[in-house]
């Protein structure tokens, strides 16, 4: 990428940085929510079928890699905002970089996915949470845990691209419900009906929540999910990220 295109993109993340500071309300509840589902889950609703050990150990990764699947409708709400005013046409007209405004918006998305994880880790120390493996583990965690949110945020882009309007968006944004519950984020597939266990286990999200696990070491949780945390969110980029740049490219025609 050109300084040119790395110049306008950073201008992008800014004037998307610059909507926190107009709206703290949506940041405020886009940090908040995630607690509040591991809250629920770890002390209101219960859960941890077939898990041994502290319930915790095993919740608290699998509330992290889906706080990564959801909440991508900021993103997919901001790029149809933009596309139903004409902002993006207008920016399409200037002397930009193409595509400096979807990674602009990406970025933005990606610093509030890191602040987001790290509240989360912090409300799970104040529990009494304690990650094993140091902090080259942790380090290893969080790099997964963004690379599976970058992936399924490249994903809501080109949904938000082809649903064109934000009204469509909560419609789209269903889509993606199925893939979080139906993972072992809250319970391991061996205590669910074959069929179901075999779908959790091969789910995206349940591989990095498994390597996450590992990392934190959780007893259980098998080295090999780490190789398949890194393929499926390399593999899902190398469809929606040029489906998305394409489908921006031919808006104007």
């Amino acid at each position: 990428m050109s300084v040119h295109a790395l110049t306008d993109s950073w201008t992008m993340t800014r004037r998307e940085l610059a909507r926190w500071q107009r709206q703290p309300v949506q940041l405020a509840v886009g940090l908040v929510f995630p607690v509040m589902l591991l809250l629920m889950f770890g002390y209101l609703v219960g859960g941890g079928r077939g898990v041994a050990g502290d319930y915790r150990d095993y919740l608290i990764p699998g509330m992290l890699a889906l706080t990564m699947a959801f909440g991508l409708e900021g993103t997919m709400i901001a790029v149809t905002q933009d596309l139903d005013k004409g902002v993006i046409d207008r920016f399409r007209s200037m002397p930009m970089a193409n595509g400096a405004v979807l990674v602009g918006r990406s970025a933005a998305d990606m610093l509030q996915s890191a602040l987001t994880l790290l509240v989360l880790i912090a409300v799970g120390a104040a529990l009494g949470w304690r990650p094993g493996g140091g902090p080259a583990a942790l380090l290893g965690a969080l790099g997964l845990l963004l690379l599976f949110r970058f992936a399924m945020l490249w994903i809501g882009i080109h949904l938000a691209l082809v649903a064109g309007r934000p009204e469509l968006v909560q419609a789209v944004q269903i889509l993606v419900w199925p893939v979080g519950f139906l993972s072992n984020a809250f319970a391991t597939p061996g205590s669910m009906p074959g069929w179901l266990g075999t779908a959790v286990e091969r789910n995206p999200l349940s591989h990095t929540a498994t390597a996450v696990r590992h990392l934190f070491g959780v007893p259980g949780a098998e080295s090999g999910h780490v190789g398949w945390a890194i393929l499926w969110p390399l593999a899902l980029l190398a469809v929606f990220f040029p489906l998305a740049v394409r489908r921006f490219a031919r808006l104007s025609r």
